[in-house]
Parts: C-alpha cells; structure tokens; sequence
C-alpha cells in the first residue's frame, strides 16, 4: 500500500486500524480516539495532543509502534511530529501550542505487528474439505433431523422457538438493522440448543438456497484455528470464516480463557455483522455468566437477543416420548411413557437415553415391554435423585446416638447433655440441610442467630480435642449419610 498521495487522516486511520490490533480496546480508546491528524508532508507525519500527559504516555509505551508501523509502509525517513496545546486560559481564546517531535530511538522491541485481515477472495482454503477432495460449495455441517418440525414445543422452549423461527426468516435483511442479530441461545445440558441452532440453518438453507450457511462447535472452531497456525495458513482461516453469511458457533463457553481464539472470532464477527451477515451463538450459561471472556466479546453476544430454554415440563417430555417412540417404529403403551417422562427429569438427551435403553434391553433379551420390565430398566440406569436431609432427620440420629427423646431437645432446660445435643442438631443442619440459621434457631425453639453460629463452632472444636467425642460424631455422621445411601 502506497500513501505518497494520502491526506494525514487517512494515514492516521490506517494507523489506528494497526493500533487498534495490537494494543488493548481500552488503552486504544482512551488515549488514541482523542488524538487528531493536522498534516501530512516531506514524510512527517503530525498529529494534535490533547495534552502534554497524552505525549509522555505515547512516547513511553507506543511511538516504537507507530514509526515502526510507519517506517514499514512509508520509508526509512519517515517521521512523526506531536503538536500539544499548553496553557489554556479560560478568559481568553489564546492558546499556545508546543510542538515536538518524536524521539527517535533505536527500535529494541520485538514486538511482531498483527494487521487487520484484508480480505483477498482468491483461492480460499476451505478447513472443512477432507485433502485431496476439491469441493466447491461449502458444507453447512447440518444434520437433517434437526429441523423445527422435530423440534417438540413446550412451556419450557416456545419462546426460543419462536424466535429462532422469526430469526431464520430475517436473514435476508441487512443484520445491521435487524434486533435479532446475533442471536444468543443458552440452557443447560441437553435441553435442544444444538437442536434449535441447527434448526435455524436448515431453514434458512430451505428457504434461502443461496446463503451460504456454516454450523461449527466451538471446539472444532479452536482445533481448526490452531491448525491453521501450524500449517501456516492462519490468512486463509479467517478469509473462510469471512465468506459466511450466515455462521453458527455451538457451546461457545469452550472458548473460555482461550484469548487468541476470542481475539479471532472478535474479529470475524466485527466483519460479518459489518458486511450485513448473521450469527448465532449457544452455551450452557447467559453471556452475563460466562467466565473467562473478553468484555467487549460478551458485549457483542448481547447485541442482539439472548434466549433461554427450561427443563422439559411433564407434558413436554411425553410429548418428546411419543415422537421419539413413533420415529423408532415401536408401540409402546402409553402407561409406559407415562412412568418415563415421571422418572426422567433431568434433560431431554437422558429422557432420549432411557427409552432407547428399554428399546435395546427389550431386543436383547427377547422380552416385551411391560410397564415392569420398564421400571427395572430405568432402576438400573437412573440413580435416584437425593432426599434432602431435613432437620427433623437430623434431630431423629442425633437423639437415636445419645439417648434423647425429641420432646427433651425443645424443653427450656440447661442440661449439659441436651445443650451438647442442640449444638450437634445446628452442626449438621449447617453442614448437610444448608439451611439458614434463622430457620435452624426457630426449629430448636426460637435459638438466637449467633446462639447457632456458637453452637456449631462449640462442636467444630470440641471434634479437634476430643476423641471419645469425635466418635459420637462420625457415628450420627454415619446414619445421616444411609438416607442417601
């Protein structure tokens, strides 16, 4: 690039272009936006200075940067020259302005310059092409089933499937303009985001042929641009993701603390969602909880419109059974599904999992499929859910070990036994039932907030002294833990 015949500001904008790579987003806009280019002639470049503070900040941390920026692309004689306006006076319109040049010290750094990827649109390299297969459309990674048809619609996912909806059908207006964009979809584990993304590129595949469409996992995203770094065709990599008009970025939350990554994917949203283009991106939590991210990249997941999908409802998981049992080819009698979707309530993908499993055992062991057969099914491949331990059943072990009757813990009394005993009850309430002290007090008729604080620290370290003691404690230690056993 040749700027013999450039005004200064478009010489200093493609300097800002470089800065604004190499350098971080809130040093670049605190110290650089304010800086104003006056002129550029015989190779000096000179810019305007806010103050004298801005001059000593620029030549201590970043003058090296920007001659040798400038140097690179204008010339060996190039040279950079500060203007800085000094002693303003509010009374009057005088302003004395210092003018200084740039110190031209030896460049010691070894810092390498990143510059903007300027797309070529020759020859791009395609990271999804097997080697030696030439393919000249690019494969959007979908899977067929994905579809909104197979999408079962509940209380828990109607509004993200509505909204992906409207979003697969906006796609062919300019995304700058269009609220949706990008769309954000967050749920736990195997609740249908993959689904749901997948969904919205088969649509727009469906209704517009001609989008080119591309559905990635974050943690292909991150093997492919370490391999392009290997091979050294890092260019190549990101002028692939540039031709995309419509990307989707699946468990975006792999990406954390990976900052290389997120600088890349930073820049190829900046340029898609800037050449009109769209994106969708899914994790297991809202950008507001995402650890581990760049600011200004979660800034940018919730540009447009973030959506959540629940925990299938009852209803929603028969729903998800009948589908999943007529696709198989397999009557199951509705009892049966009935007594799946009560038992299974985690995720879609184990309530999937369960009635694929009745389906194989069942063919496996040449039995039919009763509503017994079922349940042992399930008994083998479901852990119970844990039973909350409740003060009441830790009033029950404690008073089982020592003796007491509960009727002698609630009494207004001082005995030493039974003060030890409601100093055990608010050990372990604290330890196991995670109650609130207020709820633990009141169970013990009315104990004060810091009455429990001093009973479970009293038994904290009378563990630590007293061994005969100890043992008392790991044994209704053991008999709260068989509740769950």
């Amino acid at each position: 690039m040749s700027f013999n015949k450039k005004t200064a500001e478009e010489i200093w904008k493609s300097c800002l272009e470089v800065l604004k790579e190499n350098i971080d987003i809130k040093a670049y806009q605190e110290i650089f936006e304010p800086i104003k280019p006056i002129k550029y002639e015989n190779n000096i470049l000179v810019i305007q200075l806010p103050s004298i503070f801005y001059y000593e900040l620029i030549e201590e941390k970043y003058a090296h940067l920007i001659i040798k920026f400038f140097r690179k692309k204008l010339g060996e004689t190039f040279k950079l020259e500060y203007l800085i306006e000094v002693n303003k006076n509010e009374n009057s319109n005088k302003r004395d302005v210092l003018k200084l040049p740039a110190q031209d010290k030896p460049d010691l750094s070894t810092q390498e310059i990143k510059y903007p990827i300027e797309f070529s649109g020759k020859n791009i390299f395609n990271p999804f092409l097997i080697p030696g297969i030439k393919k000249i459309n690019i494969d959007p990674q979908l899977i067929p089933s994905y579809c909104f048809e197979n999408f079962v619609e509940g209380e828990c996912n109607r509004f993200a499937k509505a909204t992906a909806l409207a979003y697969a059908n906006s796609v062919d207006k300019p995304s700058l303009n269009n609220p949706l964009n990008p769309l954000f979809i967050y749920s736990g584990n195997g609740l249908g985001k993959t689904h749901l993304c997948q969904a919205i590129g088969l649509e727009v595949k469906k209704k517009f042929p001609d989008k080119i469409v591309l559905y990635v996992p974050s943690s292909r995203f991150l093997n492919q641009y370490t391999e392009s770094l290997k091979n050294q065709n890092f260019n190549d990599f990101i002028q692939f993701y540039q031709l995309i008009d419509l990307l989707i970025i699946d468990d975006v939350h792999d990406l954390a603390n990976k900052t290389q990554t997120q600088e890349i994917l930073f820049q190829i949203f900046n340029h898609l969602r800037q050449n009109g283009k769209y994106l969708v991106f899914t994790a297991d939590r809202s950008p507001a909880e995402l650890v581990g991210f760049e600011q200004r990249l979660i800034s940018r997941f919730r540009w447009g419109v973030v959506v959540d999908i629940q925990p299938p409802d009852y209803n929603t998981r028969l729903e998800i059974l009948k589908r999943k049992a007529y696709n198989s080819g397999v009557e199951i009698n509705h009892e049966i599904l009935e007594f799946i979707a009560m038992k299974v309530t985690t995720n879609i993908r184990e309530l999937e999992g369960a009635l694929n499993s009745i389906l194989a055992y069942s063919t496996f062991t040449n039995k039919n499929i009763t509503i017994d057969f079922a349940k042992e099914v399930i008994r083998k491949i479901i852990k119970p859910p844990k039973v909350e331990v409740s003060l009441d059943y830790i009033q029950k072990c404690v008073c089982d070990v020592l003796n007491i009757s509960p009727e002698e813990i609630k009494q207004k009394t001082k005995k030493h036994d039974i003060v030890i005993a409601r100093q055990l009850i608010m050990y372990f309430a604290k330890e196991y039932g995670n109650k609130q002290l207020s709820v633990i007090g009141s169970f013990l008729g009315g104990k004060t907030h810091s009455t429990v604080i001093y009973g479970y620290k009293t038994i904290r370290n009378l563990i630590q002294v007293d061994r005969k003691f100890k043992q008392i404690v790991e044994e209704i230690d053991k008999r709260i833990k068989l509740l769950n056993s």
